[in-house]
């Protein structure tokens, strides 16, 4: 493994299709919380202009067996703020999430749903991402857009 790729698979013990690939952010680290190792998000592919990852259907859904909106909602903010963290990185900053909206297209109810997230705007106080996710059909389920704030990293 490169010094810029890392192994970014779930805590489960699960391997990715293949290894992310990244920009200085720890992605194995990041891959490990709770949320998005509960979710089952696998990331694909991470750079501050394009995150890519998938996230199971089964397990994340609403009383009637459809992909749960919120859960569509956690799998844009995680690659979005990823790509807003890595571009953040290379200025100093770290991002914090501050607006996310998302429209639902159609509902899943199986497979695994793949999300897409590519930069908006790269500054140096803010980062907004586009991101959609499409089922295993290729059709969209839900376009999101997050906004971050990009905060200067604390000196010791």
């Amino acid at each position: 493994m490169s010094d810029n790729q890392v192994d970014a698979s779930p805590a489960s013990g699960q391997q990715s299709p293949s290894e992310p690939r990244s920009a200085g952010l720890d992605l194995g680290t990041l891959a490990r919380s709770s949320l998005i190792d509960a979710m089952g998000i696998v990331f694909l592919e991470a750079s501050p202009q394009l995150v890519v990852g998938t996230m199971p259907v089964e397990g994340n859904t609403q009383p009637l067996g459809l992909l749960h909106g919120g859960a569509s909602c956690v799998l844009a903010e995680t690659l979005g703020s990823t790509g807003a963290a890595l571009h953040g990185a290379t200025i100093g900053k770290y991002a914090v999430g501050i607006d996310i909206n998302a429209t639902h297209h159609r509902g899943a109810r199986s497979g695994l749903v793949t999300a897409t997230a590519r930069p908006l705007q790269l500054g140096g106080s803010l980062a907004s991402y586009e991101i959609v996710i499409v089922d295993d059909a290729d059709r969209r389920v839900c376009t999101a857009r997050l906004t971050c704030l990009l905060r200067p990293i604390p000196q010791n």
